[in-house]
């Protein structure tokens, strides 16, 4: 049992109801919960009154095993995205992202070795995290071997030859909303990168949701596989948490690191600090800095457009504030860096 009513953040609330099939799952989780607490002989440690910790799309709680051992409980709301988050933590094996210990993926229920929520990376200076972030990307970029749960994991290359035509479509349909010359540089990325141009050879696993907030450090900081050569010693005890894997180039789990903390950019030219930060953060992974650019301006013209479909201008000003800066070329009608909108 239980013992108390464990009550869900508003905003995951807000953010299930918009998803397929949320509104069932917020009426149907207290089972769920309850369901694995027994089949999975977990005990909730979690203080009567404390909130869980919670995303977008999931809520995780601490649990201890029958031996006592620490753990989290992550119960999501089924979508596409976390679909392949379970073949993607066991290919990593605790190398860089954080242990799986059980998983249900019918449920979109995850059993993770617990790590430490108030040490994520984005508590650390900004200059700090360069390093950590460039060491953790070494660990995480695997190359395909012969495992099976290699092909549950979907192609960048093959996502790119769709947003050749859904980009203009979206543009369209937005109004066009920036320049024509933002759009087809996000448009030649895909093209070059697409399943037509594509060279696979430099394939690699990627975590592209590889933010400040989803990299923590680890309870233990000895604890998991052995040290990437050469990694240094503050990076060892931080890993990854929620991935949204994808087979392609490394450079595409860039932005993230980028959209993020715009506030923290020195207030004389942050378009220039930002364009300094994407060739340092891809330098530091041993990274291509021009196609780490020219992933992220694909990316935030796409987050663009989706924030104006869903009635977002803030955000949408954000991400063409970052693509555009990316290319030196900042769209003269946004709002000073300091004034934009945080993810």
């Amino acid at each position: 049992m239980t013992g108390f009513a464990v009550e869900l953040p508003e905003g995951l609330k807000r953010a299930a109801r918009q998803l397929p099939g949320g509104s069932a799952w917020l009426r149907n989780w207290p089972g769920i919960l309850q369901r694995y607490l027994e089949g999975w002989e977990l005990t909730l440690d979690l203080p009567s009154g404390r909130p869980p910790w919670s995303g977008q799309c999931s809520v995780v709680l601490p649990v201890r095993t029958s031996d006592g051992t620490e753990a989290a409980l992550k119960i999501g709301v089924p979508h596409e995205e976390s679909r392949t988050e379970p073949e993607a933590l066991t290919l990593w094996g605790g190398a860089g992202a954080v242990r799986l210990l059980a998983s249900n993926t019918a449920d979109s229920v995850l059993l993770l070795e617990r790590l430490d929520a108030r040490r994520p990376l984005g508590s650390l200076p900004l200059e700090q995290t360069t390093s950590i972030w460039g060491a953790l990307m070494r660990r995480l970029s695997l190359r395909p071997d012969g495992r099976s749960e290699w092909a549950q994991i979907p192609a960048l290359a093959a996502e790119a030859e769709t947003w050749t035509d859904t980009l203009p479509a979206d543009w369209e349909a937005t109004g066009r909303p920036f320049p024509r010359w933002l759009l087809e540089h996000a448009l030649e990325t895909c093209q070059v990168r697409g399943a037509v141009g594509r060279r696979s050879a430099r394939d690699v696993l990627v975590h592209s949701d590889l933010h400040y907030g989803n990299i923590l450090a680890r309870r233990t900081p000895d604890a998991g596989a052995g040290d990437a050569e050469g990694e240094q010693p503050s990076a060892r005890g931080f890993v990854a948490i929620d991935p949204k894997p994808l087979l392609g180039d490394a450079e595409y789990a860039v932005a993230p690191m980028l959209w993020n903390r715009i506030g923290d950019l020195p207030p004389a030219d942050p378009a220039a600090e930002l364009r300094r930060r994407c060739a340092a953060l891809a330098g530091s992974a041993g990274l291509d800095p021009e196609l780490a650019r020219d992933w992220a301006v694909v990316r935030e013209v796409r987050n663009a457009l989706y924030y104006l479909e869903l009635g977002s201008p803030g955000d949408a000003r954000r991400s063409l504030w970052v693509a555009s800066s990316l290319l030196g070329r900042t769209l003269p009608d946004l709002p000073p860096a300091h004034l934009l909108s945080a993810p």
